[in-house]
């Protein structure tokens, strides 16, 4: 089970160094024209940028919730689903924590917007671990199908 939160630990930094080796101080990769590109941003705050410059409060929550998810899945019996969401949270969230850690920001590449609509805020591999992690778990509690039925 904590192979997972492994790989994604590695594929999001081995991501995050392509992005700073090639796009830090460049312009703009396109993939999809008007949906999709890479493009080099340093995020000093959470999700979507809010609570910029707070890193020492983002280290000590990170650290809070690492051991929160891994005493969780230690203490209940989840059904697996359930695991496999919580070690998604656990990988993206140090992977995030790494980057505060050892450069003091979030290094975010995936840059998607929806033409001139919507311009969706730059993010990497370790907040869609998070994100789908979440969504998983918030699916999973509100279905009443996060606990193993009938284990002691």
């Amino acid at each position: 089970m904590y192979i997972i939160p492994i790989l994604i630990i590695i594929l999001d930094q081995l991501t995050k160094y392509f992005s700073v080796v090639n796009l830090e101080g460049e312009a703009p990769i396109v993939l999809i024209e008007n949906f999709l590109q890479l493009n080099y941003v340093r995020n000093y705050g959470a999700a979507f940028g809010i609570m910029n410059s707070q890193r020492t409060f983002f280290l000590i929550i990170t650290i809070i919730i690492v051991f929160g998810i891994i005493l969780y899945i230690y203490k209940y019996n989840n059904t697996k689903i359930m695991n496999y969401s919580l070690v998604m949270i656990l990988g993206g969230a140090i992977g995030n924590f790494i980057d505060r850690l050892r450069v003091g920001y979030v290094i975010d590449f995936i840059d998607v917007n929806f033409g001139d609509v919507y311009d969706f805020p730059v993010f990497n591999i370790a907040d869609s671990f998070i994100v789908i992690g979440t969504i998983l778990l918030v699916i999973l509690v509100m279905t009443d199908n996060y606990e193993e039925k009938g284990k002691e």
